[in-house]
C-alpha cells in the first residue's frame, strides 16, 4: 500500500471503467416505454410569439408554455442592490430573447420522429429589434429585453478604494481596451436528462447530467411544487461540465414535469449544433482601464469599466450577479497597490444567459490586467517580467488583504514568475529574438501571473446575493464487514478524479487500500447534502468532510481493537491502518467483524455510532483559499499569413498540498488547453439580426493536438493555513492565465511593428488587419494614450 496517500501519483480508479467503455452516461440509459424529446427553438432572436400551432394528428405529442402551467419560471432572486429579476420559463412565454431559446417540446419513441414532428409545428413570431451589443443595448431604453424594465441594465456594480488619492501620485499613466469573444464550453457531453416516476418510492427520479445534483433538487422541486422527498436526483458519470452543468436547466425542468405528469420515462439528450446556438454564453467581456504607475513601473491606481453581456436571463442558482462580482472583485489580480476604481455593468442582450465557465471572469480579469502590466512595462522601457515581479504581493507579505479585500492565505507570487523566466529560457530566447528565425517569423516571449480564489465560503456566496449559499459539506464513510470503507460525498466528478483523490485523502487517515474504497458520488439519494462541485473547491470541502468522518472514526476502532488485545485503551494507538497494542495488533477487517458478525467480541460501554460517521468540513476562514501560477509562452508569429505558432509553454502552479500530482498535471493541461482555445480560435459571434454565426464545428474551432503545445508544468507546493492538509482547489487555473500569455508573447513579438493586440481571439484576419492597420501613414499602433 505504499504510496497510496496524498502526494501520490496513483491512476485514477475511475478510468478503467471509462477506457473499457462501461462508463454509464445517460444516454447509455433506456427504460422500459421510454419516449425521446426534441425541442423546437426560437428562429428568432427578438420578437413576440403570435401564435403555436401543433401539427394535425400529434396534439397530443406536442407541448408549449400553456400546457405546463402548473410549472413555475425560473427566477434567481438577489440581494445586490440594483439587480433586476429575470425569469425564464421551461419554455418560451409571451416573448422570445435568443436564437435557440425553447418554444415547444415534443415526444415520440425515437429522437428522429420527435424532431419530425417539430417540424411540423407552426409558430409565428412578430420580429422585435434584436439587441446585440451589450454598449448599444446599455444606451438604449427604447427597445428593452425585458419590457418590465426600464433599461437593459441586470445590474451594476460601483467599487471604490482609495482611489484617488493614489491616482494622483502617478508619473505614467496607460490607457486600454481590451475585449474576449463570446463563447460555448464545449463539454464531450452536453446537457442530458432521463426521468421517470417510481411507484414504490413514490419519487420523481431524475438522472442528470449536473455538477449539482442536490442543488438541482432543490430547483425541480421548487417549481414543480413537490415536496423535496419525492424528487431523487442521480448524477451518473458526467461527460465534462466546466460551468455548463451546474445551475438548473429549462430541460430538466421539462422532462421532469413530463415524467411526473404521465408517470414514464423521457430522455433529452443535447446534441452538438443546439450547444453551439443555445450554449454561446460565457467569457464576453470589454474592458476599459486607466492604470496609474510610478517612474519604474509600480502600480499605484487602477480605474476601471467593465461591461459583461450577460445574454437574456439570469440562471439560477448563481444568478448573473456572480460574474460581474467576481469581474470587480479579482481584476486587481496578485498585484500590491492601494488606489481602486471599478464600475460593471451587467448588460441584457439577446443572446443565451451567461453562465460561469470554468475561470468564472478571472480569465477575463487575467487577460485584462496581464496585458495593463505589459502596457505599464513598454511605457517605462523595463521587461514585463521585471515590473510584473515588483508588484507582485510579496511572500512576506503573506497572509495579504488586496485592496479590493480579497484575502490570500498563503503563497510565494514571486517565485513562481521567476521559476517560469528561468524554465522557459528567457535570456537564451532574447537572444535567438534579435537574431531573428531562419524562415522570418518573428518570436515573441509572453508572461502571465494570476491568482485563484478556490473554495468560496458562506461569507463570500452570502455577499453576492445568491438565492442558495453554501455551507458545510458533509462526508460519510462505513467501514464494511470484510474491513473495505464506503465513501459518500454530496459532490460530484466530471472528469477531476475525485473517485481517486477522495479515497486518498481517506487513505492518508486510516491506510486502506484504495482498491478497497468506494466511493460514491451524484446521488442525493445515497449522499449527503452539497451544493456541489464548483469554483474549484471539492477537494477542500468535501476532502476536508472525508477527512473529519475517518479521524471520527479511530478512537472507535482504538475502543474496540484495544479490547479484542485485552489492553487498555490508553496504550492502543491506530497506526498504519490497524490498532496497535503493546504486545500485538488488530486489523481493521477483526474490529468489523466483530461489529459486524460477533457483537459478543465487543466492549460493553462500545460507542453506538458504530462503524461509520457523517461530518461536516468548513475551512477556517471560508473566504476562499488563493491558487497561483505563473505562465510563460514562446510563439513564432508569421506576419505574412497571421498564423501562430506556440513553440514553448512553461507553466508553475502552487495550489497548497497536491493530493495527486498526477491529477493535478492533467487538470492544467486541460484548462490550459481551453484556454488556448480561448485566445486563438473559439469565438460566437453574431450578426446584426442576432444570428449566430459558429453553429458547427465548421465555424467554432476548436485547438487539437496539433495546436496545444507540449506543456512543462512545474509545482510549488505552500500549504493553506485553513484547510486540512493545505488543500486548495486547482480545477479552473490552466484555463486564466493562456490567452494573456499568448497576446503578451505575440504583441511582444509584434511590437517593432507598432502593433498591439487586445481581443480576443488572436484569429489570422484580426492579426493581419491589425498589421495593415500598423503600415498606414496614420496609424496609432496600439501606444499608450
Amino acid at each position: 500500500m505504499a504510496g497510496q496517500g496524498i502526494g501520490s501519483r496513483v491512476q485514477r480508479k475511475e478510468d478503467v471503467r471509462y477506457l473499457h467503455g462501461r462508463g454509464s452516461f445517460v444516454s447509455d440509459m433506456m427504460l422500459p416505454g421510454q419516449s425521446e424529446v426534441a425541442f423546437l427553438r426560437s428562429p428568432i432572436a427578438h420578437g413576440r410569439i403570435r401564435r403555436i400551432v401543433k401539427p394535425a394528428g400529434s396534439e397530443d405529442a406536442v407541448f408549449v408554455r400553456a400546457d405546463l402551467a402548473s410549472v413555475k419560471p425560473i427566477v434567481a432572486p438577489s440581494t445586490l442592490p440594483t439587480y433586476k429579476l429575470s425569469g425564464q420559463h421551461p419554455l418560451a412565454h409571451g416573448k422570445v430573447r435568443f436564437v435557440g431559446e425553447a418554444v415547444a417540446m415534443c415526444v415520440a419513441r425515437t429522437r428522429a420522429a420527435a424532431e419530425d414532428i417539430a417540424e411540423r409545428v407552426e409558430i409565428d413570431i412578430e420580429e422585435l429589434p434584436p439587441l446585440v451589443d451589450a454598449h448599444a443595448a446599455r444606451a438604449d431604453r427604447s427597445v428593452r429585453v425585458h419590457d418590465d424594465w426600464d433599461d437593459n441594465l441586470f445590474l451594476t456594480i460601483n467599487y471604490e478604494n482609495g482611489f484617488e488619492a493614489k491616482a494622483k501620485e502617478a508619473a505614467v499613466v496607460v490607457r486600454r481596451q481590451i475585449s474576449l469573444a463570446r463563447q460555448a464550453m464545449v463539454p464531450l457531453e452536453g446537457k442530458a436528462v432521463l426521468a421517470h416516476w417510481d411507484d414504490r418510492a413514490d419519487q420523481l427520479i431524475v438522472y442528470s447530467s449536473t455538477q449539482t445534483p442536490h442543488i438541482i433538487r432543490v430547483g425541480i422541486s421548487q417549481m414543480l411544487g413537490l415536496d423535496e422527498g419525492q424528487v431523487r436526483v442521480i448524477s451518473p458519470d458526467v461527460g465534462g461540465g466546466f460551468g455548463y452543468k451546474c445551475v438548473l436547466q429549462p430541460e430538466e425542468l421539462c422532462i421532469a414535469w413530463l415524467a411526473h405528469k404521465f408517470r414514464r420515462p423521457f430522455r433529452y439528450v443535447e446534441d452538438r449544433r443546439e450547444h453551439l446556438v443555445a450554449g454561446a454564453n460565457s467569457r464576453q467581456h470589454h474592458y476599459a482601464l486607466t492604470a496609474y504607475a510610478d517612474e519604474k513601473g509600480h502600480l499605484l491606481a487602477l480605474d476601471a469599466e467593465v461591461t459583461v453581456d450577460g445574454g437574456a436571463y439570469s440562471m439560477w442558482p448563481f444568478t448573473i450577479g456572480l460574474e460581474p462580482g467576481q469581474a470587480t472583485g479579482n481584476l486587481p489580480g496578485p498585484y500590491d497597490f492601494r488606489g481602486y476604481r471599478c464600475r460593471t455593468f451587467c448588460v441584457a442582450t439577446n443572446k443565451p444567459g451567461f453562465l460561469p465557465y470554468r475561470g468564472v471572469a478571472r480569465t477575463g480579469v487575467c487577460f485584462a490586467m496581464e496585458l495593463t502590466m505589459d502596457a505599464i512595462a513598454r511605457a517605462v522601457g523595463r521587461e514585463p517580467w521585471e515590473v510584473r515581479h515588483d508588484n507582485l504581493v510579496a511572500a512576506e507579505a503573506m497572509p495579504y488583504n488586496n485592496v479590493s479585500r480579497k484575502h490570500f492565505d498563503s503563497g510565494d507570487y514571486r517565485k513562481s514568475l521567476l521559476l517560469a523566466k528561468e524554465k522557459i529560457g528567457f535570456t537564451a530566447w532574447r537572444a535567438r529574438q534579435r537574431d531573428g528565425l531562419p524562415d522570418s517569423r518573428r518570436i515573441g516571449i509572453g508572461f502571465a501571473t494570476y491568482c485563484e480564489q478556490s473554495a468560496h465560503g458562506t461569507s463570500v456566496f452570502a455577499a453576492w446575493g445568491l438565492p442558495l449559499v453554501p455551507g458545510y459539506d458533509q462526508a460519510t464513510v462505513r467501514l464494511t464487514a470484510d474491513g473495505g470503507l464506503e465513501l459518500r460525498a454530496g459532490v460530484h466528478s466530471h472528469g477531476q478524479g475525485m473517485e481517486t483523490t477522495l479515497a486518498q485523502i481517506a487513505h492518508e487517515v486510516l491506510g486502506i487500500d484504495l482498491a478497497k474504497i468506494r466511493v460514491i458520488l451524484g446521488d442525493t439519494g445515497q449522499t449527503p447534502y452539497s451544493t456541489g462541485t464548483y469554483a474549484s473547491r471539492s477537494i477542500v470541502m468535501a476532502g476536508g468532510a472525508v477527512a473529519n468522518a475517518c479521524k471520527t472514526l479511530l478512537p472507535r476502532f482504538v475502543a474496540i481493537g484495544a479490547h479484542l488485545m485485552q489492553c487498555a485503551v490508553a496504550s492502543a494507538r491506530f497506526a498504519d491502518g490497524q490498532v496497535v497494542g503493546p504486545q500485538r495488533a488488530v486489523l481493521l477487517r477483526d474490529i468489523a467483524e466483530a461489529w459486524y458478525l460477533r457483537p459478543e467480541r465487543l466492549p460493553p460501554d462500545v460507542d453506538m455510532g458504530g462503524l461509520e460517521a457523517t461530518v461536516g468540513f468548513r475551512p477556517k476562514v471560508d473566504t476562499g483559499v488563493f491558487s497561483y501560477a505563473s505562465h510563460a509562452a514562446i510563439v513564432a508569429v508569421d506576419t505574412e499569413v497571421g498564423h501562430i505558432e506556440i513553440l514553448d509553454y512553461v507553466i508553475v502552479e502552487d495550489c497548497g498540498t497536491m493530493v495527486n500530482p498526477m491529477v493535478v498535471d492533467g487538470q492544467t493541461m486541460g484548462g490550459a488547453a481551453q484556454g488556448i482555445g480561448t485566445a486563438i480560435y473559439e469565438e460566437s459571434p453574431y450578426d446584426a439580426n442576432g444570428q449566430p454565426l459558429a453553429s458547427t464545428f465548421a465555424d467554432y474551432l476548436l485547438p487539437g493536438p496539433t495546436e496545444v503545445p507540449s506543456f512543462r508544468i512545474y509545482h510549488l507546493e505552500t500549504p493553506s493555513p485553513y484547510t486540512e492538509f493545505g488543500i486548495k482547489g486547482m480545477g479552473e487555473g490552466g484555463a486564466i492565465a493562456p490567452p494573456a500569455t499568448i497576446f503578451n508573447a505575440v504583441n511582444d513579438a509584434l511590437r517593432p511593428l507598432g502593433v498591439e493586440l487586445a481581443e480576443t481571439p488572436l484569429t489570422p484576419r484580426r492579426l493581419l488587419e491589425a498589421l495593415s492597420r500598423a503600415k498606414a501613414p496614420t496609424a496609432i499602433g496600439g501606444k499608450a494614450a
